[in-house]
């Protein structure tokens, strides 16, 4: 009898082992992994913080980044360009399109209890409509046409002078608290200490600031939390590096768990990191090369359109951006619903190209290579901004390239300040490798193509007019008619391919990195850099096994397995 124990036991062992494993498994299958609170995210970024405030944020990408998670504007763009409300609930448009009527909620506080009115909302549009404002031209100059009337304690109206289709955009920007800045002149809003320690509306808000770091909580009565299942973070922290090399650098040697931006150059390194989460988005801009149309030789659109037929655009975007860019034929981005895919294309054709400049009389009759009309030469200076290596190779290879074709092109780098204010401002330049940024949501181009923008202080820098295009662009901003506005950016398209007032070149894709613990994280096209963030309320670093049932209480529909 004692020799048949061990086989008891062994059976025994077994039914234990088998209903432990049947237990878990059906553990496994009935309960799901879902968020929950905890963890400190740490992101990377390059440079330092020098204004958190919406209205003054735009020339530095760090203040951008803070400032989009602290603040709120009466309405907000979706990844796909759409304008939703935000601090405000709803608006009228008059039936001449010239009066905006918003009614905001009630139900927002700022980060220090005290509540979202009117005020705040005329505070900050009167503040930028203020001749002393320090912040954005194209802001001041748009606000500074509309009358701004506050109606009562949560209704504010806007008269435009003429109908202006693309307003809402312009009512994104981030709002001001008037309680604590109310006595405060637009002309000291710089100096203001509120920039370093700002107070919001926003999803996130400032727990400390250093000369190194700043770190955000969440907003706990933020108004618009039951859109979201977080926040789950406890805190970003944004550290404060002084390039996206260092930033890159800072991560191997586990400092931070995210970085704000992946430069070209380090893109394979962290595509073959296994701890790290790579995210791209096409950025609402372009790059081009501004061409000063008053040069003699930029005159002639057949110069404009051989460029165009000589450059292999599409291996500058893979060998100096490492693919990081999408090539452009119009000024109008191809995830705009204003878009043309019919417009037409330019690829590399160094044939087509001499072809197009021979029969304009630009020859090489001593055969230097060097192509010239008359007394006039078929060579230019390039330049563009110091400091920045793409750039500089982009314009060797762009040299390069237009030396197939017999035109000469000299490069050269310079200061930032000096290139925008000495030379595409006062347009002292033959040609500029530049670019635009952070395009709002309408598609409308009118600022920088139209001809009442080659003023100075106007972003017509190439100094391109035609009567034509100035229609086009006149008409369309002034009509809600969306099929009529497609017709009319459509021919406008056609049109500016056609006549080539700038060598288009391609637009950025946007790349950031995330420790792989870090999850929740979506990317969508973008309008700057900040976009990755917009969705942080549902990022989350720790996590827990709960039933379906209760999962969906928490507001979380997840499918049974056998559902799916």
């Amino acid at each position: 009898m004692a020799r048949s124990r061990p086989p008891v036991l062994l059976t025994l062992l077994g039914l234990v082992v088998l209903v432990a494993g049947v237990a878990y498994i059906s553990y496994q299958v009935a309960t799901v992994e879902v968020p929950v609170s905890g963890g400190t995210y740490v992101e990377g970024v390059a440079g330092n913080p020098r204004m958190i405030n919406p209205i003054l944020c735009h020339a530095n990408p760090v203040d951008r980044d803070i400032a989009s998670l602290v603040f709120s504007g009466l309405v907000r763009a979706k990844t796909d360009g759409t304008i939703v409300p935000d601090l405000a609930e709803r608006w009228d448009i008059s039936p001449d399109e010239t009066i905006y009527t918003f009614y905001l909620r009630k139900d927002v506080t700022w980060h220090d209890g005290a509540p979202f009115t009117a005020d705040d909302v005329v505070y900050t549009l009167t503040s930028i409509q203020d001749p002393d404002y320090a912040g954005a031209a194209f802001l001041a100059e748009m606000w500074r046409n509309v009358v701004i009337q506050k109606l009562d304690v949560h209704t504010v109206r806007f008269v435009l002078r003429e109908p202006f289709t693309p307003f809402l955009d312009f009512a994104t920007v981030g709002i001001l608290p008037a309680h604590i800045l109310g006595g405060i002149a637009a002309s000291d809003l710089p100096s203001a200490t509120f920039n370093a320690t700002p107070i919001g509306t926003g999803p996130w808000k400032i727990e400390q600031v250093s000369a190194r770091s700043v770190s955000l909580v969440p907003h706990r009565a933020y108004y618009r939390a039951d859109e979201s299942n977080g926040p789950f973070l406890d805190r970003i922290t944004f550290r404060f590096y002084p390039s996206l090399a260092a930033v890159y650098e800072a991560y191997t040697r586990g400092q931070i768990s995210g970085i704000s931006r992946v430069l070209p150059e380090h893109l394979e390194f962290v595509r073959q990191d296994p701890n790290l989460t790579l995210y791209s988005a096409p950025l609402s801009g372009y790059t081009l090369v501004f061409l000063n149309l008053d040069r003699a030789l930029f005159q002639d659109r057949a110069v404009r359109q051989a460029i165009m037929w000589a450059l292999d655009r599409q291996a500058l975007v893979d060998e100096v951006l490492y693919g990081q860019g999408i090539v452009l034929d119009t000024p109008i981005l191809p995830n705009s619903w204003a878009y043309d895919p019919d417009a037409a294309t330019y690829h590399q054709d160094t044939q087509k190209a001499r072809a197009v400049l021979e029969e304009a009389g630009w020859l090489d009759p001593d055969g230097d290579g060097l192509r010239s009309r008359g007394a006039v030469q078929l060579a230019f200076t390039l330049a563009t901004n110091e400091g920045d290596a793409a750039r500089l190779a982009m314009i060797e290879r762009i040299a390069e390239q237009l030396a197939e074709i017999g035109i000469k092109v000299e490069t050269t780098v310079v200061p930032w300040d000096e290139l925008v204010q000495e030379q595409l401002r006062r347009r002292r330049y033959d040609a500029i490798l530049g670019g635009w940024e952070s395009l709002p949501p309408d598609p409308d181009p009118y600022a920088y193509w139209h001809s009442t923008q080659v003023s100075e202080d106007g972003l017509n820098f190439c100094g391109y007019i035609n009567p034509d295009a100035d229609r086009l662009l006149e008409t369309a901003r002034a009509t809600t008619d969306l099929a009529l506005r497609r017709d009319l950016y459509y021919r406008f398209q056609r049109l500016f391919d056609e006549d080539v007032p700038a060598v288009l070149l391609y637009q950025p894709i946007y790349s950031y990195a995330v420790d792989a613990d870090v999850r929740g994280v979506q990317v969508g096209p973008t309008i700057d850099g900040s976009d990755r963030l917009q969705t942080s309320l549902d990022w989350y670093m720790t996590t827990e096994r709960v039933f379906y049932a209760e999962a969906r209480e928490m507001g979380i529909d997840y499918k049974l397995p056998w559902n799916r």
